[in-house]
């Protein structure tokens, strides 16, 4: 079992994050291509959390970019990636104690159960955008993959955010 990440906000409340859940094409990536740091940080953060990666690999690079990265790697197939994510979401972990991170439509549910349900959502924009559906079910939004990685390497930095 990995040690987790374990924050007190004032007026948010105690997170205990065991799992990141992540979004790949537009989160992680701009182009298809990780941003720069986002490997140095994904290694850094395995160390306390599981990592999981849930994608439609728009561009088709996930499997070559993430390659040897201590992740899992869930390549979504068909339609209806929203509910995939959320599904996944619910079968394998308490909402409570999953980070999420996301930029499309197709997160906005996996966003919204985490969020609900106790965790921390996080829209991020790595330079494509981010859809406003995802936005609205996030607790903040981060540019960069990179910046949204080391704020969970540094859980002050959310506090100084979250707080009331």
């Amino acid at each position: 079992m990995k040690p987790g990440i374990h924050i007190e906000i004032p007026g948010f409340g105690r997170l205990e994050l065991t799992a990141l859940l992540t979004d790949y094409t537009g989160t992680l990536t701009c182009g298809g291509r990780l941003a720069e740091g986002v490997k140095e940080r994904l290694a850094a953060l395995s160390e306390l959390v599981e990592i999981h990666v849930l994608t439609s690999d728009t561009f088709g690079t996930a499997r070559h970019e993430l390659a040897g990265l201590p992740v899992r790697l869930l390549l979504l197939e068909g339609c209806d990636h929203d509910v995939q994510k959320a599904r996944y979401l619910r079968d394998h972990f308490p909402p409570r104690h999953v980070v999420a991170l996301g930029n499309g439509n197709n997160d906005r549910l996996m966003l919204q159960a985490v969020k609900e349900g106790g965790g921390l959502a996080i829209a991020v924009d790595a330079g494509e955008g981010c859809a406003v559906e995802a936005l609205r079910h996030a607790h903040l939004l981060i540019r960069g993959a990179a910046p949204a990685l080391e704020l969970l390497k540094d859980p002050r930095r959310l506090k100084a955010i979250l707080r009331f």
